[in-house]
């Protein structure tokens, strides 16, 4: 999803990723494809699972972040559809933590390869009735983690969109369902970061990352009314939005949605 990061992060991730291999015991080094922001993560296909890097300096390799999939796979039911983690591979070497996910290989496409849709996808009915119950399921589950802290909503709706935040209603969410996690077959996949959120979080953040696809943005809406069409959803637009506004400037495909965004705003 991102491009190479400089030389330096990128071959020692390039050499972590190969030590990754021996510590999970895979018979060949596996082919690393897929580039995380900045070089954080570093993923491939390893036969037939997938393995997954993950990096941060060791002062800072703990916490929502670090220990959301394992999370994930302890605490979120079979309906909620994702790739199951294997098996974990933790080391330290020269100031760097590392964590290698090994993980089942999903063999269905992702919808998109841009979290943001900028062509309209062909998706059965069945997808959409999956992913519908697997964010009601989600939506239900106790959790003490937190995506979205109630903090940076109540600075940034206003500052970004000129909306006041009153009272927040929560609910647990995965906190990044764009369309590049999710998969043609209704897998959903990136669990690094779920948690609590405003409430409808997810379904909005589906709703304003298809606004370029205006007829799956249409589609989104219909299929996820009984969440967006409660007050209670209001802040979580209104967070989505403040987020893409704020990231316009540093990140290409918001910049692209960010227009849409506004004239969204507009209408609200």
């Amino acid at each position: 999803m991102f491009p190479a990061p400089a030389p330096e992060i990128r071959e020692r991730m390039l050499a972590s990723y190969a030590q990754a291999c021996e510590g999970l015991h895979l018979a060949s080094p596996p082919d690393a494809r897929v580039w995380g922001y900045k070089g954080r993560t570093l993923s491939g296909p390893a036969g037939d699972c997938w393995l997954r890097l993950v990096s941060e300096p060791d002062a800072k390799a703990a916490g929502k972040l670090w220990d959301g999939p394992l999370l994930a796979r302890r605490a979120l039911p079979a309906a909620v559809r994702r790739p199951a983690l294997l098996r974990v591979h933790d080391w330290n070497a020269d100031g760097w933590s590392y964590r290698a996910e090994l993980y089942d290989r999903l063999t269905a496409p992702v919808v998109s390869v841009c979290p943001v849709l900028d062509e309209e996808p062909a998706l059965p009915e069945t997808w959409w009735a999956d992913i519908r119950g697997a964010l009601d399921t989600l939506a239900a589950v106790s959790t003490e983690r937190v995506a979205v802290r109630e903090e940076y909503v109540r600075r940034v709706v206003p500052q970004y969109t000129g909306h006041r935040v009153e009272e927040i209603t929560w609910s647990t969410a995965h906190d990044d369902l764009h369309w590049a996690n999710l998969t043609t077959d209704a897998h959903v996949i990136d669990w690094e970061g779920w948690g609590t959120g405003p409430y409808g979080f997810d379904a909005a953040t589906l709703h304003i990352y298809a606004l370029r696809a205006p007829d799956t943005a249409a589609r989104v809406r219909k299929e996820f009314a009984h969440i967006l069409d409660r007050p209670e959803s209001l802040v979580a637009v209104l967070t989505v939005c403040a987020q893409i506004l704020q990231a316009e400037d540093r990140t290409d495909y918001y910049r692209d949605l960010a227009g849409h965004v506004r004239e969204h705003l507009k209408g609200m």
